[in-house]
C-alpha cells in the first residue's frame, strides 16, 4: 500500500488538485509541446465562439482541441517514466516513445479532421 494513498474525503481532494497543479506547471514549464497546444488552444477554442455552429459542434471543436492536451500530458508522463529508468537507449523504451507520439499525431489529425468536418 502507497503512504501517499492514506488521506480520504476533503483532505485528499486538496492534495489531488495540488498535484494536479504541480503537473500542469511542470508540463508548462519543461514541455514545449505542451506549450505549443496550449497556445492553439488559446485561439481555437476562443475562435470556436465566433463560428456559426450548434452547440454539439461547439462542444465537438472544444472536446478535441482539449483531448490534444490531454494526450500531450499523458505522453510526457511515460516518457517521464522511461527516462527515469534508465537513460540508455532500449528497443522497448523507444517503442513506449514512438507510442506516445503516434498517439498524439493522431490527437492533433482528429483537430484537423473535425473541424475540417464541421466547417466545411
Amino acid at each position: 500500500m502507497s503512504p501517499f494513498k492514506g488521506q480520504t474525503g476533503l483532505k485528499r481532494i486538496l492534495n489531488a488538485s495540488g498535484y494536479s497543479l504541480d503537473g500542469l506547471r511542470a508540463a508548462f514549464t519543461g514541455e514545449a509541446a505542451f506549450r505549443q497546444l496550449v497556445l492553439l488552444n488559446v485561439i481555437l477554442i476562443p475562435l470556436s465562439f465566433f463560428l456559426s455552429v450548434s452547440r454539439v459542434e461547439r462542444a465537438l471543436l472544444i472536446a478535441v482541441c482539449l483531448l490534444a492536451l490531454i494526450v500531450e500530458l499523458l505522453n510526457s508522463a511515460v516518457e517521464a517514466a522511461i527516462d527515469r529508468i534508465s537513460l540508455e537507449l532500449h528497443p522497448l523504451s523507444k517503442n513506449a516513445k514512438d507510442m506516445g507520439s503516434a498517439a498524439q499525431l493522431v490527437a492533433l489529425s482528429m483537430i484537423a479532421l473535425v473541424w475540417a468536418v464541421i466547417l466545411l
